[in-house]
């Protein structure tokens, strides 16, 4: 028995060569270009702790500040945007269309000692900026047992 290493470039040999050159739609249609992913694109995000703030930036170039709902329910902090842009551009023989559409949703569970009342949010050259400023939480005491005299 004799082992042999498949080649995957084109050979004179079969006709699939012909096939992948010549066959063009499919190559285009079938590319994974135009497959739709599972995965929504996110935007990062950084999370900073200071001394009396938590800041949260957010990379989301191309939106306007009209674009954003930022909400706190339940100790959720949900930031979530929708943008989008047409474009029609007619001549004596053709129309264009353009169509660009983005949406995202984030959500973050807030620590116990973020105050809702101190939530300041700026856009500005693409980056979304939250303060979420800090409250302070007053410890309980520890349990103190009293002895029976």
């Amino acid at each position: 028995m004799k082992l042999m290493k498949k080649s995957n470039f084109p050979s004179l040999l079969n006709e699939r060569w012909m096939t992948d050159f010549f066959d063009t739609d499919r190559f285009f249609f079938d590319s994974d270009l135009l497959k739709p992913t599972s995965v929504p694109m996110l935007p990062p995000v950084n999370i900073i702790e200071a001394e009396k703030e938590f800041v949260v930036e957010m990379a989301a170039p191309g939106m306007d500040k009209k674009d954003f709902v930022i909400a706190v329910e339940n100790g959720v902090l949900n930031i979530s945007a929708e943008h989008k842009v047409e474009h029609e551009e007619k001549e004596k023989d053709f129309t264009r269309r353009e169509f660009n559409y983005q949406t995202f949703t984030r959500s973050f569970t807030l620590p116990e000692n973020v105050s809702d009342e101190k939530i300041v949010a700026n856009y500005e050259n693409g980056l979304l900026k939250l303060q979420l400023g800090k409250k302070v939480i007053t410890k309980v005491p520890p349990r103190k047992e009293i002895a029976v005299h």
